[in-house]
């Protein structure tokens, strides 16, 4: 599972088979952590970056009302917060949205990393890059897009994400989110999650079904709510001109 990380740093970089096996090195520090729990919470000291190796996380704040607002959904292949580490005290909280496999890598071995594989840290910095990129265009998705548009952007941000790691098969992805995570995304109500749904079922464009999420039209999904996967910067993927898989031959050989 660990090569979630890979096959996503590669969309950035190149790597030798050193830089694979120094990334393949996190995997046993992994441990299993339930859905709905609190990786970090708001006021901690942070210690270890952590990274999803499998399920779905998210970045939250809670306001004084109890009011959730979440900021970033993490998938297999992320960092929760890469350069976490550099503050005295976490400003958020990240928790699990299903069950997950995550690895808490200690400042020192990040440090180590950097230091000795000079790919790895360019990829790393390119990860940096992009989770700004897309705090950016979701900014662009509450503040601009209509509702149907910002829920159907969402649905096209995660189908890309999640191929470029190996999670997507004929266009179906798991979908453990509730309507209250999706409302709680989007700055939208509960009911208007209800009604966006409906309307894309209707459209023919999604299907939703014992937590899987199917787009059934790519094309018209992307045409439905403008989306432009540019602020991913990703090269090893169908919508781009770039589809070499270098890892991959890797693992073949070994």
């Amino acid at each position: 599972m660990q090569d979630a990380l890979i096959r996503k740093l590669e969309n950035f970089e190149t790597f030798t088979a050193a830089d694979r096996a120094a990334l393949r090195a996190f995997a046993p520090r992994t441990r299993q952590v339930g859905a709905r729990t609190d990786l970090i919470r708001e006021g901690d000291t942070p210690e270890n970056v952590h990274l999803i190796l499998d399920g779905y996380a998210c970045r939250y704040k809670i306001l004084p009302d109890g009011q959730r607002q979440i900021m970033a959904f993490f998938v297999p292949g992320d960092f929760c917060d890469l350069n976490v580490f550099i503050l005295d005290q976490m400003d958020h909280n990240i928790g699990t949205i299903s069950p997950c496999q995550v690895v808490g890598i200690p400042r020192q071995a990040i440090d180590e990393l950097m230091a000795q594989y000079p790919l790895v840290t360019r990829a790393l910095l390119w990860c940096a890059l992009v989770d700004e990129a897309v705090l950016r265009e979701w900014l662009v998705n509450i503040g601009s897009r209509q509702a149907d548009q910002r829920i159907a952007h969402l649905f096209c941000e995660l189908l890309l994400r999640l191929e470029t790691v190996g999670r997507v098969t004929e266009n179906s992805y798991a979908f453990p989110f509730t309507q209250t995570d999706i409302a709680d995304t989007m700055g939208l109500s509960d009911v208007q999650i209800s009604r966006t749904l409906r309307e894309l079922r209707r459209l023919e464009l999604i299907t939703l079904k014992h937590r899987v999420l199917t787009i059934l039209d790519v094309e018209q999904l992307k045409a439905y709510c403008g989306f432009n996967p540019n602020y991913l910067h990703l090269r090893n993927t169908r919508w781009s001109g770039r589809r070499q898989v270098p890892w991959l031959s890797d693992v073949q050989e070994g």
